[in-house]
């Protein structure tokens, strides 16, 4: 059993959120619950536009799918989402450039399914700790793992919201997958980088022990974020994993 709760908040700074979120506890087309969560990129309203698109398409094409794994449902549904990205980026010449970063995750189970393209993250937190699931798609990352930035500085990098994926992009889009196996009492957590930019993991978890429920832990979770200046759109979905 789930309990689940959304949120997108324009933060402090922005003009326009670009971020968009969808949240099913109920069966979506063969996957049994569906949470998505995009951080579009563009000009004017492109960027708007491109992470409504592309959610909008990965729930079409999620419910209308004949194939039963998660994954390869997934899979299809955000290739589809990208090829209508580019083509549309392609026809209207202010949408020239748009993407979205994307994260998708469905519940079977004990099973958590996972995919991931750009910086948004999904993370699993529970009594011991907080883990991010995820990895990001940037330039700033790429470094940290070539050992050549480390993670204190890395937070702080002027090119860090540089990203080396994102749906729209390419002709394909790489997509990476995790399965995790949860247990009860376990928190996930999806949300765009307005959140993790502004907070550090440990702060997130402090808050998502300290609060009584999902819904006042995703609220205070976005009212840190812009009590830390909110430079950006901040989204959340977190789903409370119960017997």
């Amino acid at each position: 059993m789930l309990k689940t709760f959304s949120i997108t908040d324009i933060g402090r700074k922005r003009k326009l959120n670009q971020d968009y979120v969808y949240s099913s506890e109920q069966q979506v087309g063969h996957l049994s619950n569906l949470f998505l969560v995009a951080d579009g990129m563009g000009g004017h309203n492109a960027g708007d536009y491109a992470s409504r698109v592309t959610v909008e398409t990965v729930v079409e094409k999620v419910s209308s799918s004949l194939e039963t794994d998660p994954t390869r449902i997934l899979d299809e549904a955000i290739q589809a989402a990208n090829k209508l990205v580019r083509q549309r980026a392609a026809f209207f010449p202010w949408l020239e450039g748009m993407g979205t970063t994307l994260v998708a995750a469905t519940c079977e189970g004990k099973s958590l399914f996972v995919a991931n393209v750009g910086d948004s993250r999904l993370y699993v937190a529970n009594s011991k700790g907080i883990r991010q699931v995820t990895r990001d798609h940037s330039w700033v990352e790429e470094m940290v793992r070539r050992g050549e930035l480390n993670r204190e500085d890395a937070r702080c990098h002027p090119d860090k919201n540089i990203i080396t994926r994102a749906v729209g992009a390419e002709e394909t889009v790489n997509v990476d997958f995790f399965t995790v196996q949860l247990e009860e009492g376990d928190e996930i957590l999806m949300c765009t980088d307005g959140l993790t930019n502004m907070l550090e993991d440990e702060e997130i978890r402090m808050i998502l022990d300290g609060a009584r429920d999902t819904v006042e832990k995703a609220q205070e979770l976005v009212k840190a974020a812009n009590e830390h200046g909110g430079r950006d759109n901040i989204s959340v979905i977190l789903i409370g994993v119960n017997s």
